[in-house]
């Protein structure tokens, strides 16, 4: 086995048809995995923020507010995105902080429906960085994230968005260790995704689901290396 180990480092032309396979394999994995769980990251974000978060959140302002934005989700729900957005930028135009913000996100999440990535990106990028609740941030700062790695946009863009939360001990740390694995699987580090899901089988407060499918990519990862 070493002998051919070593005649492989010493063919380019062995070296090269290696490469290509394993690159293939990876591409296979990306293919496989990457897609599916960018789009339930983002669902569950969305679920985040649901009617009944917002309904809390403007409990204590008003009721007429909340309904306003339960008759948007509806109609968006029904198809009717125009309609939807109508009232959505009417509640951005009348509120402030956490209201205006979650409905510039809901915004955002028609933005996507519409064929208008650029227009919903620009309106997370804004969130991301100016929200005036921390959570929410985080959460347009995932969103973000996940669809300029369905974009294949660069790795530093990406990880300038996922690295600080991942950081953090709060609900969006392993959501971008899961987004930061998958970003490396997807530009051929294995050895960072393993990593990655390797912190998420560690950390507290962790899900079944969470752990079962970080312990799956931990073992189809080591049969890749």
């Amino acid at each position: 086995m070493k002998k051919e180990k070593d005649a492989l480092a010493h063919d380019p032309l062995l070296q090269e048809i290696v490469d290509d396979v394993k690159n293939d394999e990876l591409k296979s994995l990306w293919n496989k995995y990457g897609l599916f769980i960018v789009i339930a990251v983002a669902a569950a974000l969305t679920a985040a923020v649901s009617f009944e978060t917002f309904k809390n959140w403007t409990s204590r302002r008003n009721q007429e507010i909340s309904n306003a934005y339960a008759v948007a989700v509806s109609l968006q729900s029904q198809g009717r995105l125009e309609e939807s957005l109508d009232i959505l930028q009417n509640i951005v135009e009348r509120t402030s902080g956490i209201y205006r913000d979650i409905a510039k996100l809901q915004i955002a999440n028609i933005y996507f429906e519409q064929n208008k990535p650029q227009e919903a990106a620009a309106l997370l990028e804004e969130l991301s960085e100016s929200a005036g609740s921390e959570q929410m941030q985080e959460i347009a700062a995932l969103k973000l994230a996940a669809y300029k790695m369905d974009t294949q946009a660069p790795a530093e863009e990406v990880s300038r968005l996922l690295t600080p939360l991942a950081e953090k001990e709060d609900g969006s740390y392993n959501v971008a260790r899961e987004l930061l694995a998958m970003l490396a699987i997807r530009d051929g580090n294995l050895e960072e995704a393993k990593a990655q899901y390797e912190k998420i089988v560690g950390s507290a407060n962790i899900s079944d689901n969470l752990k079962t499918r970080a312990q799956d990519m931990i073992s189809l990862l080591n049969q890749k290396n």
